[in-house]
């Protein structure tokens, strides 16, 4: 039995550039096993003479999908794995993974709802494995996603989130732009702040469970915000990285 600690090698199905900085890999995985929405695969890159780097991706595709998976990746300048992927990787290449691997920032529809997810940047990948978990599984529970992007060609998966939004099932799209935003824009047009969380939040009404990830700042004032507006700590998920790749 696959134990989800153990390298193997996937390989590149498809490459699909999302933003000019991020990229989609398809991965075929020899020894899949169905992960759960919000958790991640390690990669490991290993060098001719040995040396190695690992870096986390969280998983974007959805649960349901099989034998296979997505991972969404920023390319950060100075960053060993993500550099090697966007620069070097091209279709049918191995690449060592393993996984999936995390268990607290995690949904399944069978969990219930309403849900609130709250993202920065490249944060949104986790998040978009809720929804499409959300779409596959037939659920109906109402979900807000907050989006908060430097620009608007940072946004990642907006098409697929506006025409998922656009079919009547219960999910609303909240978008907000820190640095510019497009012509004739009459939305949010600042960091998210207690009073935006309480505006795109409030008619969830009951208690929702709340995923929040993205840059450590954003992350802890979004985190605050919510306990604030008086939802319980043990209902909010936060899962967070460094400074670069956030909505800053």
């Amino acid at each position: 039995m696959k134990r989800t600690l153990e390298w193997q090698i996937a390989t590149v199905k498809a490459i699909k550039q999302e933003t000019p900085t991020v990229k989609t890999f398809t991965l075929a995985l020899p020894d899949w096993m169905q992960h759960r929405a919000g958790q991640h695969y390690d990669v490991r890159l290993t060098a001719p003479d040995g040396y190695q780097a690992q870096r986390s991706y969280s998983i974007g595709s959805a649960p349901e999908r099989t034998g296979e998976i997505e991972l969404t990746v920023e390319r950060i300048e100075d960053g060993e794995v993500s550099t090697y992927m966007h620069d070097v990787l091209v279709e049918g290449d191995g690449i060592e993974v393993r996984g999936p691997i995390g268990g607290y920032f995690v949904w399944e529809a069978g969990m219930g709802g309403p849900l609130f997810l709250v993202a920065g940047g490249s944060g949104v990948v986790p998040l978009m494995a809720m929804v499409r978990h959300r779409v596959a599984t037939g659920s109906r529970v109402p979900t807000r996603l907050l989006y908060s992007s430097r620009r608007p060609e940072d946004e990642i998966y907006m098409q697929e989130l506006e025409s998922l939004s656009s079919q009547g099932g219960g999910l609303e799209i909240f978008r907000t732009f820190t640095r510019s935003q497009p012509p004739g824009w009459t939305g949010y047009s600042r960091r998210i702040d207690a009073e935006m969380l309480r505006e795109v939040a409030d008619p969830l009404e009951r208690a929702p469970r709340a995923f929040v990830c993205g840059p450590t700042n954003l992350v802890e004032s979004v985190a605050d915000g919510l306990v604030r507006l008086g939802v319980a700590s043990d209902q909010i998920r936060t899962e967070r990285f460094g400074p670069t790749g956030g909505a800053s």
